[in-house]
């Protein structure tokens, strides 16, 4: 039978559309397979903590009973698998699974803003160096309550960067409405203790807060002595000198019996040869105590002090140069200068005079108007600040620069005027 070009297209239409539609529904089973299959292969952002426990276990489970599964220490990054209440589930980079406390760790933002404080503090120069009396924490802020992560182990070496003052609030105490001295009037606010806190960088490079009280400045020993009551509160080289022979010599020289131009004494005290040449045995002496010390290199030191409590609004308020007498092989006082209020950074440098180059060394001190502590920060600062200069010729010390304006005396008339007031008082 024939049929029509009518019948025929209907019936083709017919046909095409009972096997398209199994076609399309097939064809986006597949294609929902295919994203899904994709969803499950897309990555993911990785989640890290980093350790800030001194060493902490991974635990197979949170439970009472459980075992441990590895031992990570403090900076150590960790990738976070799961979060649970109070507790984190972290693969460590070897693979192995475990869980821990969420206090024991920091999160990727806090760690950011260690490393954002270390990139802005890597300039800073370098007040003075330190020595940790024990283990220490660096805090991202001062403060005892503040964020901590890096551990510094006691003993080791910091650089100083910056201090400030911050009042020591200790939990429990009692109100500062409370904290007023016997004989104090009512109207003057009362005593706030404070503390120093400085920013440091260890030898690894990382930067943060440390408590000024758990840390020694470096100082040397031969200058050590002469705090004379003060606080030294960092020491600068300035110069070398070779000494040909030191008080070991001397005192050599006194059991041998020989006097200061190196002639040996008679038992009967005068010098043979009637003081006109040495004897051979003053020559071999004189070899001996050669042997014995030798030529020795000494630093001469500019050394800043400070009264020994937290709290200043200055960094220092005196300065003493230290230089080695030939004469009398020690350390001697060249330049002294007191009753100012200073801060850092010192700058140390070489001047030339008549082609002769001698150190020289200049730093910040406060105008008339005093200096103040930021309470925002903790940072002191003046409010006037100058710029005064100083060159080292031989043992004697000359004001330079610019600034040749009277220094005026601050922290001593401040004191002694506390003083004058609690004897009117009494």
């Amino acid at each position: 039978m024939r049929l029509s070009r009518t019948q025929y297209d209907g019936f083709s239409n017919r046909r095409n559309w009972r096997f398209a539609v199994p076609l399309c529904f097939t064809a986006l089973v597949w294609l929902a397979g295919m994203l899904s299959g994709c969803a499950r292969f897309r990555s993911h952002p990785h989640e890290y903590v980093y350790v800030a426990a001194r060493e902490v276990y991974l635990r197979d489970r949170v439970a009472a009973v459980s075992n441990r599964v590895a031992l990570v220490k403090n900076g150590q990054r960790l990738e976070v698998v799961e979060h649970g209440h109070r507790f984190d589930q972290v693969r460590t980079p070897d693979g192995k699974l475990g869980w821990l406390q969420d206090h024991t760790v920091i999160d990727q933002q806090e760690f950011d803003q260690y490393q954002q404080l270390g990139r802005d503090h890597a300039q800073d120069p370098v007040v003075a160096t330190a020595q940790l009396r024990d283990d220490l924490y660096l805090h991202l802020t001062p403060g005892r309550q503040t964020d901590h992560f890096y551990l510094v182990p006691g003993n080791s070496h910091v650089q100083l960067l910056e201090r400030a003052s911050i009042p020591h609030v200790v939990p429990g105490a009692v109100p500062a409405s409370a904290g007023q001295k016997a004989g104090q009037p009512a109207d003057q606010p009362p005593v706030v203790p404070m503390e120093d806190w400085w920013l440091v960088r260890d030898s690894s490079g990382n930067t943060g807060w440390l408590l000024g009280s758990r840390v020694d400045v470096d100082i040397p020993d031969a200058i050590g002595e002469y705090a004379e009551g003060q606080r030294m509160v960092a020491a600068y080289p300035l110069a070398t000198v070779t000494d040909n022979g030191d008080a070991a010599r001397d005192r050599a020289r006194g059991h041998r019996g020989l006097d200061r131009r190196g002639y040996a004494h008679a038992p009967g005290g005068e010098s043979q040869g009637g003081g006109q040449a040495p004897s051979v045995a003053g020559d071999s002496a004189d070899a001996a105590e050669q042997q014995l010390s030798g030529p020795k290199q000494r630093i001469e030191y500019l050394v800043l002090l400070a009264a020994p409590r937290s709290g200043l609004p200055y960094d220092f308020d005196q300065i003493r140069v230290f230089t080695w007498s030939l004469n009398h092989h020690r350390y001697e006082t060249a330049y002294r200068l007191r009753d100012f209020e200073g801060f850092f950074p010192v700058t140390m440098s070489h001047e030339s005079v008549n082609g002769v180059s001698y150190p020289a060394f200049s730093f910040h001190i406060a105008g008339a108007s005093g200096s103040a502590i930021d309470p925002a920060t903790g940072i002191a600062h003046s409010l006037a600040q100058r710029t005064v200069s100083f060159r080292l010729e031989g043992n004697i010390i000359r004001r330079t620069g610019a600034d040749q304006a009277p220094i005026e005396a601050h922290t001593r008339s401040a004191e002694a005027k506390k003083s004058r007031l609690g004897h009117t008082r009494r």
